[in-house]
């Protein structure tokens, strides 16, 4: 019988590692896990009684919040197909063929088949990326790798790539810190879990935004906090509406997502001030800060706080590939044992193949050229759209921005008045566009409307065809 559940444990634990959570859909990541191990306890019979990891290892081998896998043993269990043994831990119940067997929640995704439609937000033109020395910098690291890259990988990351983060964010965002700081993430929600897990703790209040990321809201319910929304304005995040009594504030203010509103320094100071005043902390997600076409950049948050009381957020995903799964935190320097600890126990998410190349691509002075080359074309690209919007302008509010990789467009009031943001999308859709409705980014009453139209994939025939597909959507409307 023993050598039965060894066996079956063996099983449970290899199908519970191979779980992918989608953090895209609707679904929530509890009910996604739910589904899951519901979908495979009831196609293995000689599952029963087999021993489930600890929620601890499962969390972190999934990418997720303890919190959310705690959640979903203690549902099952009520549900009668977990059991726990005091100090022995928790186990596949002994008859489970009597309770109900729910539609699955997971089945297998389609491969994606279709290409991007125009104006779909939050693309970068990846024919851009010099391929041939990208390459020539993975074969080198790779071809005789360092005995640094054969051993335990740092949990912080491939100390070179930080170094040539550090020195990055000093020439380009004027952000002073030590390669020791920073820390290589696999992107946005393995930041976001370091921090509240790590650093700033559970059960927190945390300003976000409004409108925001979509993603935002449930990433802070995973990690067991509470989002509070405050309504952006024509000059960003309203600091004057930040309670005392939040923990954390996250803010976009090189360039708002999805309004393209740049903070005022004003505002940035009043921010620092409040983090100040009530021992906050400002998490600085520096989104678009690189493709700036006009005018002089304002420094970054955490620049002008010296990184104490802020922590500073980038990614290489619309610089170099969504595909390359690379981002980075830095972190202030009283922090600094805290996030040790933490990813000691946790070890490092990012895949450590590409931080080699990334680290000689940056320091090469390509990487510098690539950014350079990125921005004349999407600034001419944005130009150029610009221009094939003109005949909208009665019923659009086009407005050019001086950054970013797409524009935020105002529905003007000749529009009917039952015609709402969304409505002039699922439109668009039938005709071929993926236009992106700023009301779908809110939460609070009153949501913002908005069309986000992204520009930065596409060239500038692509973006002519697809403004005149725009036109005779909305002249239809009308």
């Amino acid at each position: 019988m023993s050598n039965v559940k060894t066996f079956s444990k063996s099983n449970l634990n290899r199908d519970l590692f191979a779980i992918s959570m989608d953090t895209s859909l609707k679904t929530s990541l509890q009910t996604q896990l739910r589904g899951a191990l519901h979908d495979i306890i009831s196609a293995s019979p000689d599952l029963v009684g087999a021993r489930l990891p600890s929620s601890r290892t499962l969390a972190s081998e999934l990418s997720i919040s303890r919190t959310t896998v705690q959640a979903v043993y203690d549902q099952m269990i009520s549900e009668g197909y977990l059991v726990t043994r005091q100090g022995s831990g928790t186990y596949v119940a002994s008859d489970i063929t009597h309770l109900s067997q729910p539609q699955p929640i997971f089945r297998p995704a389609a491969p994606r088949t279709e290409p991007w439609l125009p104006f779909q937000a939050g693309l970068p033109d990846q024919s851009l990326l010099p391929g041939r020395q990208w390459a020539r910098h993975l074969e080198r690291a790779w071809r005789a790798p360092a005995p640094e890259l054969l051993g335990r990988p740092d949990p912080q990351g491939w100390y070179p790539l930080r170094e040539a983060i550090s020195d990055h964010l000093a020439a380009w965002r004027h952000l002073k810190c030590d390669p020791g700081q920073v820390v290589i993430t696999s992107g946005a929600r393995e930041a976001f879990e370091v921090i509240f897990h790590g650093l700033l703790g559970t059960e927190k209040t945390v300003a976000i935004e409004d409108p925001c990321w979509p993603k935002l809201h449930t990433i802070l319910t995973d990690t067991g906090n509470r989002a509070l929304p405050v309504r952006i304005d024509k000059e960003g995040f309203a600091v004057d509406r930040l309670p005392n009594e939040a923990h954390a504030a996250i803010v976009t203010p090189s360039r708002h997502y999805p309004t393209g509103v740049s903070l005022p320094l004003p505002r940035r100071i009043a921010l620092l001030d409040w983090a100040r005043q009530t021992g906050a902390t400002v998490i600085e997600d520096d989104y678009d800060s690189e493709f700036r076409y006009r005018g002089q950049p304002l420094p970054s948050l955490s620049g002008l706080d010296g990184l104490n009381n802020t922590i500073y957020l980038g990614s290489f995903s619309k610089l170099v590939s969504p595909a390359l799964r690379i981002g980075y935190m830095v972190v202030p320097k009283r922090l600094l044992q805290k996030t040790l600890g933490y990813l000691e126990r946790t070890g490092p998410r990012a895949s450590l193949i590409p931080q080699p190349a990334l680290g000689t691509f940056m320091n090469s002075g390509e990487f510098a050229m690539h950014l350079r080359r990125m921005r004349r074309v999407y600034a001419r690209r944005q130009t150029h759209l610009l221009g094939a919007l003109t005949p909208l302008s009665d019923l659009l509010d086009v407005k050019a921005d001086s950054s970013g990789m797409h524009l935020c467009i105002g529905l003007r009031e000749r529009l009917p008045d039952q015609v709402s943001d969304l409505d002039v999308c699922k439109l668009a859709h039938k005709h071929g566009l993926q236009l992106g409705a700023v009301s779908k980014h809110c939460v609070l009453p009153n949501k913002m409307q908005g069309l986000v139209l992204g520009y930065a994939a596409f060239e500038e025939k692509t973006l002519s065809d697809a403004a005149n597909r725009l036109v005779s959507v909305l002249r239809s409307a009308c």
